[in-house]
């Protein structure tokens, strides 16, 4: 089996992963399909060929092998991996379509236009959900072939060195041994480790751009409280005696809920510890706002 195919894709999808991803990638390409390639494969190669039962009986061998074998190792390992690299080409095929439709709308609106896309291998609306759901489905595969591989094989992941078969047609209980038992052991637990780990990996990078995303719509909502310019609390609203204007600046101002009263006249003004403040409000700034007519004064406030 030709794996370069898959050895692009991996290295394709490298540059749009996060951190995590890339050591899931890291993984998947040097413990999961180098070690198959190289490895595995010679291992289970003569599984069959070498499967000997001590009978002359027709057939007997055959059915033994199926029964014990019901799906090759191998063969579930590739298909795993297929599956598992499938939707990190999904991401690929998203970004390829940004690319393309940014380039027909330069096109046809020429270059000067407004992009599209800030920056089209950037995780941000369709093409997030398309890499976060990437992530499910490789845990969920993953998960799904361990299952499966737990489920055929009764969760034995020792190779027995002789295995005892009574199927038809074989004339009698028959003693069948399986080749390179002790290898084979060595690479099943592997892979199931390795299954796991790279599970671990997905659900972490999924913790983390759901957590990313989840920060930044929290401070989208807190920046604009934050712009917004308030008065401190040390300087309360004044209140303006009512049908009085303040040109000249000697108006009598009084503060709202209180009853001090600065009359505005230099040296003869009343001293209120609240009238500190560091903020003056200018006269251009001031709004006066009418009240109904049994108040007795006009809030005075900035805008």
């Amino acid at each position: 089996m030709n794996w370069s195919f898959l050895q692009g894709v991996l290295s394709g999808v490298n540059k749009y992963s996060t951190a995590v991803g890339r050591i899931w990638l890291s993984v998947v390409f040097i413990f999961r399909v180098l070690v198959y390639v190289v490895a595995a494969e010679d291992v289970w190669d003569d599984e069959q060929k070498d499967f000997v039962c001590n009978t002359m009986q027709p057939g007997c061998t055959n059915v033994c092998y199926d029964e014990f074998f019901p799906v090759s190792h191998v063969r579930l390992w590739a298909l795993q991996l297929i599956l598992v690299t499938c939707p990190s080409l999904l991401v690929v095929m998203h970004v390829t379509y940004r690319e393309e439709r940014e380039r027909r709308h330069r096109r046809k609106h020429g270059p000067n236009a407004p992009s599209l896309y800030d920056n089209p291998s950037k995780k941000r609306g369709g093409l997030w959900w398309t890499y976060l759901l990437s992530l499910v489905f490789k845990a969920a595969v993953d998960s799904g072939f361990l299952y499966i591989f737990h489920r055929l094989y009764h969760g034995h992941y020792d190779m027995p060195r002789v295995v005892a078969c009574s199927e038809s047609p074989c004339p009698h209980t028959v003693d069948c041994y399986i080749s390179r038992p002790t290898e084979k052991t060595v690479f099943i637990y592997f892979m199931v480790v390795i299954a796991v780990i790279c599970i671990l990996l997905n659900l972490t990078e999924v913790t983390y751009l759901v957590g990313k995303r989840c920060l930044e719509t929290c401070g989208r909502r807190r920046r604009p409280s934050r712009r917004q310019s308030h008065l401190p609390d040390a300087c309360p609203p004044y209140a303006l005696s009512k049908g009085e204007h303040p040109p000249n600046g000697n108006s009598d101002l009084m503060k709202a809920g209180s009853t001090e009263v600065d009359t505005g006249i230099k040296g003869n003004s009343t001293t209120n510890p609240d009238q500190s403040c560091d903020h003056p409000i200018p006269e251009n700034r001031m709004a006066l706002s009418t009240s109904s007519e049994s108040d007795d004064s006009i809030l005075l406030r900035p805008r």
